[in-house]
Order: C-alpha cells, then structure tokens, then sequence
C-alpha cells in the first residue's frame, strides 16, 4: 500500500511539474539560466551541520520530479533536490556556482542531458553536452565537492519533440559521460543498462511517458544511486 500511495504521489508530480515543463520549456524572461528557482529555498538553507555529508542533485525533470520521494528513498538522507524541469547543461552550468558550490555539499550528483538531445535550447552535438558536463565536474573539484555522475536515463522519443529519435544519442552521449568519469575519478552510475529495453528505449513498467521514471523506474535507481554517493564519500 505504501508503494502504491507513492507511485500515486510520483504520478501527480508528474502531472503537475510535466505540464508546468511544456507550457514553460522557455524560461521566464530574464532568467534563462533558472536561478530564480531556488533562490529563496538557498537563502534559507543552512551551512552544513558538523559532520554533516550533503550530498545536491542536479539536474532536470528527472530530478525534480523525485523530490516527493526523496525521503523515502534515502531516509535520514541530508540530500538536497536542485532539479528544474526542462533543463539543459548550460543552464544548469550558469546556475551551478548558487544551486550547488554555495550550498557546499560534500557530493554533488549530476544528471543531465536528454533535454540538449531533444533540443530544448538549440542543437546540441555530444561533445557539446559532455562539455558543459565537464566544466560543471571541474567546477566541483575546484571548491572540494566529490562527483557522482549519471547516465542518462534511455528514451525512444520525446513527446514533446517527436521528431527527434534519440536512442543511439543516448547511448554515444553516456559512453562520452562514462569515459568523462574515469578520466575525473568520478562515481558513475549507469541507469542505462539499468533500465533500457531492446529498442533503447523507457519501458512502460518503468514510465508512463517513455521519458520520465514512475515509482518503479525510481525504486530500480535509488539503490545503484546510494551505492556511489556511498562510495564517493569516502575519506
């Protein structure tokens, strides 16, 4: 029963914040970078506790939309959600400096690119995404903050693009991310292989959109998450 009033909870998020991400795909005028998002949840948030190992997501709808399950996911867990829906890399790249380095965490988790690859803010080539990526891991080191990165998650079309087919993006794009990480000493978690069908793509078990995760596709990544975060905060 619990499961199911979670995946319930999960299924209104979407509902909400997916429609909130296709009327708004284009950010508020003025703020294309998003850092209005957070502003006030920055402002109150306070320095790490002694000891304390924060460990901030981010990322895009993806992220964001597991915000309502975070504390079952991770119980006890001072993880801090900094997902804004439709996101890419360089948005997320500009806002990095407020939403993770002056939070300072000890970890940050990245999840990012499928919105480059559907074109969200324009044609992006891999090495592009990967680049930004990179600058964001680079920026974390530079300030002593440890890095989890992700595979992003596979998807046979985006609803909202479906013009795109961005299976073999996907995997060319991970396999860049992945070697990013071993060239960094990064944590790597791949959802990928965790979570893909034959066909590349976001199996309906675990998603009702072909895109975003529903409690099952969560429950598959929060374990393969916290086995990383584990690792990466290691002394």
């Amino acid at each position: 029963m619990h499961a199911r009033r979670l995946g319930l909870k999960l299924f209104a998020a979407h509902l909400l914040l997916g429609g909130w991400a296709l009327a708004s795909a284009q950010p508020a005028a003025g703020d294309w970078a998003g850092h209005g998002r957070y502003h006030a949840a920055n402002a109150s948030q306070p320095a790490p506790a002694s000891g304390e190992r924060r460990v901030v997501f981010m990322g895009d709808s993806i992220t964001e939309f597991w915000s309502p399950a975070l504390p079952q996911a991770f119980p006890g867990k001072p993880y801090v959600n900094r997902g804004i829906s439709a996101q890419t890399t360089p948005q997320m790249l500009l806002r990095f400096r407020q939403d993770v380095i002056e939070l300072q965490p000890a970890a940050v988790v990245i999840l990012a690119g499928t919105n480059d690859i559907a074109g969200n803010s324009g044609p992006s080539s891999v090495e592009m995404i990967a680049g930004h990526v990179r600058s964001m891991t680079q920026l974390a080191r530079a300030h002593g903050i440890r890095v989890v990165l992700c595979a992003v998650l596979p998807a046979a079309a985006y609803y909202w693009n479906p013009a795109i087919q961005p299976a073999a993006t996907i995997v060319a794009l991970n396999q860049r991310l992945r070697e990013l990480a071993r060239e960094g000493g990064h944590r790597w978690v791949d959802y990928h292989a965790a979570l893909a069908d034959e066909q590349g793509g976001l199996p309906l078990k675990y998603s009702e959109d072909g895109v975003h995760p529903n409690a099952a596709g969560y429950r598959v990544m929060a374990p393969l998450l916290e086995r990383e975060i584990e690792a990466a905060l290691k002394p």
